[in-house]
């Protein structure tokens, strides 16, 4: 058992909520609750691949089955302030964006913690929202 802000909990048995963006402009996103995650022996890209299993898999993620989630960043950790953006965190603070390469060190290495926020999505997506944010309906 480690001890977090949050309070006691084993970071083998993790929640961390992905944030699936289908589109920016008109916020189209999906939580995905990721339970029983191990945080000490996961990466992102595990994570990720996880993720692309359960939404493969998942009756209701039909329509995110075509978007290519190339992006994984973080929106919030838990007990943390949210921005004003309801899809996601527009900062870019160093350490927010997570590489998904294998050999990347372990999410509780990256800072991972038990509840927290994530969001998947299209990185060219997202840099084109960046230039405009401007929301449609």
């Amino acid at each position: 058992m480690t001890e977090s802000p949050v309070g006691p909990h084993d970071v083998a048995d993790a929640t961390v909520t992905l944030r699936v963006i289908k589109s920016f402009e008109y916020r189209t996103v999906r939580n995905l609750v990721l339970r029983h995650v191990d945080l000490a022996h996961t990466t992102p890209a595990q994570l990720v691949a996880r993720a692309k299993e359960e939404i493969a898999q998942g009756s209701g993620w039909k329509p995110y089955r075509t978007c290519v989630f190339d992006a994984l960043k973080l929106y919030t950790h838990p007990m943390g302030t949210k921005t004003q953006n309801l899809a996601i965190n527009l900062d870019d603070t160093p350490g927010c964006w997570y590489s998904l390469d294998e050999a990347a060190p372990s999410c509780l290495e990256l800072g991972m913690m038990h509840e927290t926020e994530l969001s998947l999505f299209n990185r060219a997506a997202y840099e084109e929202f960046k230039v405009n944010p401007a929301m449609k309906w």
